[in-house]
């Protein structure tokens, strides 16, 4: 999460941007450079050429298990991104080709050559997906504060009558903070049975008085790999809800940013199957625990649904399959149905083979067969994203065939953080219009 430090903090130094990235190129260059280059005549003859093929065929290979057969992402890897972990595999085997014949300091130089050609290689790829804009991102895990949930839900409320929305009535008070408040929490799925992650709930300023107005609800999800911190960290979630209540009386949504996975590199299609209860923890157990811990606006058309990549195309799941619950959803650089590599795997995998009990939920096969006029969606990717570009378009063209209120658009950047954050700062307003924050 981006905040306000002290100018020149290293944390705070961009690693994708500006001098550093630059820098990382021109060191890991010069050190992959300095492992290439020898005056042993064998090295140019047998070594070398044995690093490069064992490069090739150990790249090759993990090209074949990532993307063929393990498919731990919902498409395969870029070819630039797989230069760069070429480039890192290429600079581990000069290395250890290297170490055998160097005396310590040698030796100790060329592990320091491979740490940095590494390190070039890692922030590219980094670049690439702009996951981890800054040292203090890529170190949220050990860096991130959060506060403790407050307890009780006793405090006088605040709701806006009929025809009215909460920024018309609500008068902020004169202590109310500056700033929303990051909590963690655990969300078991006691229907459900599925064991996630714990979530992270974002409160806006206003919800942290007495009285408190009842705000609306977003429950927000990451793709897959991903966790929900990416959103409080790489998404940065609470700064954009705390700019959008800074200028609106502090009033923002509260969010929840909940695990539909269960793990980095599960993949449970937000689905009822044989993988698990999924839909089911999305539909009933969250909101039954925001509930059970929380003063908000009750029914669905104070309740959205959001998410980026798959958490985008669980949004859109979750808002056909259970309408009762959420009213409206952003969906992120979304799939055109749940996923896990190749149509025919997740069938099999998910029901047994059983084509009709995937249709059942599969959200564009829903929306061919109901209407939804009472569901508000948007649709955002970036204008780079080749594989998710066209799958948006399918699925924003079959719900407006289905009645949503639906709008698209796109944002410069791929299938990444650039796209994922603004995607989100900028629809605040919409979400806040389409729960009854704003008119």
């Amino acid at each position: 999460m981006t905040q306000s430090v002290a100018v020149g903090n290293p944390l705070d130094w961009s690693l994708t941007e500006g001098v550093l990235p630059v820098l990382l190129v021109v060191v890991g260059v010069a050190a992959l450079a300095a492992l290439v280059i020898s005056r042993d005549p064998h090295w140019w003859t047998r070594w070398l050429p044995c690093a490069v093929v064992l490069t090739g065929v150990s790249t090759l290979l993990l090209h074949f298990w990532i993307d063929d057969w393990w498919q731990p992402f919902a498409e395969p890897l870029a070819r630039k991104v797989w230069f760069w972990i070429g480039t890192g595999v290429l600079g581990v085997f000069l290395a250890g080709f290297r170490v055998p014949a160097l005396r310590w300091r040698g030796r100790g130089a060329a592990v320091l050559a491979a740490v940095l050609v590494l390190l070039m290689a890692g922030n590219q790829v980094n670049r690439h997906f702009d996951q981890y804009p800054s040292l203090r991102v890529l170190f949220a895990p050990w860096l991130q504060k959060t506060t403790a949930l407050p307890a009780g839900t006793e405090a006088r409320t605040v709701t806006a009558p009929p025809g009215r929305t909460l920024f018309e009535v609500w008068q902020p008070p004169a202590k109310m903070p500056a700033k929303g408040s990051v909590s963690t929490a655990p969300i078991p799925g006691l229907i459900s049975g599925f064991h996630p992650r714990s979530a992270y709930v974002y409160l806006p300023p206003a919800y942290q008085t007495d009285p408190r107005p009842l705000l609306p609800v977003l429950i927000l999800m990451a793709g897959q790999p991903g966790s929900p911190l990416d959103w409080v960290t790489s998404g940065n979630m609470p700064d954009a809800m705390d700019a959008f209540a800074a200028a609106h009386h502090g009033l923002a949504p509260i969010v929840v940013v909940a695990d539909p996975i269960g793990s980095d590199f599960s993949n449970t299609l937000c689905m009822n199957s044989k993988i698990a209860q999924a839909q089911t923890y999305l539909a009933e157990d969250v909101p039954n625990w925001v509930h059970a811990h929380l003063q908000t606006a009750v029914g669905r058309a104070h309740w959205s649904i959001g998410g980026l990549s798959l958490g985008g195309t669980c949004a859109l799941q979750l808002a056909v399959n259970a309408p009762q619950v959420y009213g409206s959803f952003l969906d992120i650089s979304g799939q055109s149905e749940p996923t896990l590599g190749s149509h025919t795997k997740t069938v099999d995998t998910a029901f047994g083979g059983d084509e009709a009990a995937f249709d059942a939920v599969d959200p564009v096969q829903v929306m061919a067969r109901q209407r939804f006029p009472d569901t508000a969606a948007s649709f955002v990717v970036g204008a780079g994203d080749g594989e998710y570009g066209p799958q948006q378009k399918t699925v924003y063209q079959a719900a407006l065939r289905c009645g949503m209120k639906a709008i698209a658009g796109t944002l410069p950047g791929g299938h990444d953080w650039t796209v994922f954050r603004v995607g989100l700062a900028q629809n605040i307003p919409w979400l806040a219009q389409q729960t009854g924050i704003l008119r």
